[in-house]
């Protein structure tokens, strides 16, 4: 290889290993396999080797992790806070160890779990925890303080008054929270962490501690980065002195002198992996005499004191012996394939998710198939490619009904998964229910996500209509629910029987109709009855609505289901009539865009606000905006407006021009 073609290779591999990096470490949303990301990274540091005139101290092999979020105070680690080189054979630890040995005498080694989640930083002052920092870049990190502070098992004082003592450990999310999660953002509508250790990043991330201390966070100590007071000669020594002031360390930890030991120890602990109930990726192998550690140094980003070795996916191949498709909670049809068990990663693996019809048919999955499966990021069994379809395989095709209700399903433009949109399906009953009672729909104050549960596995609620009939005393025999949180839940609930048509249109969930599209149906047809009545063409004609929403409107309102839930609400009490076009013409012929947080109005509040008033809400700036409104944390839009010379308004300023 050439010179030329060497530097085209390295630059292209840092180009995408910076964009993975940003993907990993910012945004916590990876799109590829942490093994598939450590070989771009492997094939980038042996280039680099074999071309050390195209090393560059700007190359992702020189940098420890990435930046954050830029929403926290940045913090700067007067210890480093190093990253590990990595190992993918049993052969490098050994070349490891030949290393160390040519620069000490008899070294001593540490082998202990490497936890997958993030880590960070935790400083005591008089055995008083005052601040917790991410790693961040590894010179400079963000201040997450109370967001550390909300994890339990993080000692706010310490069993000794330690004047001063920083420590370093992974904070990380277990399975079954990262499974609960994954089940909440479901039903919420949000999209899913893809594992747990971006849900622990982006959980201890959050502005609100509140949301952090939900997520059911944990964390393992595992090193001393800067102590005062105490004299402490070994790393061995120093994880049981962590124990002894009230941290959580590793229970699986072990001391050894012997590399063979130490390789053996590391099989034994990748054996176990499958069965932890938190998510680790590899084992790491420490020196551990501090003296030492300090005899051998560090380069630029790893200590050469330490090694992190990186278990590799193990995959299996097995047969697809039935394909299941059940309705989750926001109605999307969810394939999953039935196997002939296999062994994997510690634990017996029997299902995985095929996703939606257009994973299935891109691989060509077949009932019959025989198909390769591996854990993504150990705990999520994943088809990873057919190997061979018998002669007696069909190609698969998802059911054109659901399986649920028996409606016919739909592929919502944009999605790639079919999707049921009855609103009295079984099987997405909680998600219709949290969607009805939310803010913009029938905004009933206190009916939240965990009430919403408990209303159906207690008082089986099976229908928004069903709110309606709920009575004090039965809202007192839940758990941990007063006769005034009974009495003012039901006082919500019949307040939103006053609601405008708009926000029930909303509530009902009619795909491709959003708050804003709702409220301009309200308007047109101002009742129920005649928009039931009216024919799609009606409903293409109104201005903004376009053929597909015009069709998913006039079909919604054919379904038996949909009807017999109307008639059900009429029979509660619950308005069908909607309030006429803007009543005024002060802002007649302008048109607003709404930014940031308005310190009293929500901008659904706002926006109603200037459209009764004749105004138009758009969603963007352009030369045709008359005005835009902004309130606090004003992003983009703001700084075009003011680029564009348009007039900026406070929330106060509207207000007057309204008086």
């Amino acid at each position: 290889m050439t010179v030329e073609e060497a530097k085209r290779q390295i630059d292209e591999l840092r180009r995408e290993i910076e964009y993975h990096n940003k993907k990993y470490y910012t945004e916590d949303a990876p799109e590829i396999s942490d093994y598939d990301y450590d070989m771009l990274y492997r094939r980038l540091e042996n280039l680099e080797a074999a071309f050390p005139e195209l090393k560059s101290s700007q190359s992702p092999t020189s940098k420890v992790g990435a930046s954050g979020y830029n929403s926290f105070q940045e913090v700067v680690h007067t210890v480093p806070m190093e990253s590990l080189h990595d190992s993918f054979s049993e052969d490098e630890l050994r070349d490891f160890d030949r290393k160390v040995r040519g620069v000490i005498e008899d070294p001593v080694y540490v082998v202990e779990p490497k936890f997958d989640g993030l880590s960070v930083a935790l400083e005591y002052v008089n055995g008083v925890y005052t601040r917790g920092s991410t790693r961040g870049d590894g010179t400079t990190g963000e201040d997450v303080t109370l967001n550390i502070g909300t994890i339990r098992s993080v000692p706010k004082t310490l069993t000794e008054p330690i004047p001063f003592l920083e420590v370093r450990g992974e904070v990380y999310m277990s399975d079954e929270s990262f499974t609960k999660l994954c089940e909440r953002q479901e039903l919420l509508e949000e999209k899913p962490f893809k594992n747990p250790r971006n849900a622990a990043a982006g959980s201890l991330r959050q502005k609100d501690p509140k949301i952090t201390a939900q997520r059911e966070l944990d964390i393992y100590v595992f090193n001393i980065q800067s102590v005062e007071g105490v004299s402490i000669g070994n790393h061995h020594d120093a994880l049981a002195r962590l124990k002894e002031l009230g941290f959580p360390v590793s229970p699986l930890y072990c001391r050894s002198g012997d590399i063979e030991t130490v390789i053996e120890k590391i099989r034994e602990i990748g054996d176990k992996r499958g069965t932890f109930p938190y998510p680790i990726d590899g084992a790491v192998v420490k020196v551990d005499d501090f003296a030492q550690r300090t005899q051998l140094g560090s380069t630029a980003k790893f200590p050469r004191w330490a090694e992190a070795y990186k278990y590799p996916p193990e995959e299996k191949e097995t047969t697809l012996v039935d394909i299941e498709v059940a309705v989750g909670r926001t109605g999307v049809l969810t394939p999953t394939g039935v196997f002939e068990p296999v062994f994997l990663a510690g634990t017996t693996v029997s299902r995985a998710t095929l996703h939606n019809q257009d994973f299935i048919s891109e691989k060509d999955i077949r009932i019959g198939s025989k198909v390769i499966i591996r854990k993504a990021g150990e705990i999520i069994p994943e088809v990873v490619a057919v190997v061979d379809n018998p002669e007696d395989t069909v190609p698969y095709r998802l059911p054109s009904v659901c399986p649920s209700c028996g409606e016919t399903v739909v592929r919502v433009e944009g999605e790639a998964a079919l999707r049921c949109v009855n609103p009295q399906c079984p099987a997405q009953l909680l998600r219709n229910l949290i969607h009805f009672a939310s803010r913009d729909a029938m905004d009933i104050e206190g009916l939240g996500p965990a009430l919403v549960e408990q209303l159906v596995s207690s008082l089986s609620v099976a229908s928004p209509a069903d709110l309606y009939a709920l009575k004090v005393e039965q809202l007192e025999t839940l758990e941990r629910f007063g006769k005034k949180s009974a009495e003012n839940l039901v006082a919500a609930i019949q307040k939103s029987k006053e609601n405008d048509l708009s926000k029930l249109l909303f509530a009902l969930g009619i795909p491709h109709i959003g708050a804003k599209a709702a409220k301009v149906l309200s308007e047109t047809f101002n009742s129920m009855d005649a928009l039931i009545s009216a024919e799609a063409e009606a409903i293409a004609a109104i201005d903004g609505f376009g053929g597909i929403m015009a069709e998913e409107v006039y079909a919604f309102f054919r379904k038996t289901s949909a009807l017999e839930l109307i008639e059900k609400l009429k029979a509660a009490g619950v308005n069908m009539t909607g309030e006429s076009r803007s009543t005024g013409t002060l802002f007649l012929g302008k048109t607003f865009v709404l930014t940031g947080t308005l310190p009293t109005m929500s901008r659904s509040e706002a926006s109603a606000l200037i459209e009764k008033n004749g105004g138009k809400v758009s969603g963007s700036v352009s030369k045709k905006t008359s005005f835009v409104v902004a309130g606090e944390e004003a992003g983009s839009k703001l700084t075009k407006a003011q680029t564009l010379g348009i007039t900026i308004l406070s929330e106060a300023e509207l207000l007057e021009m309204m008086e």
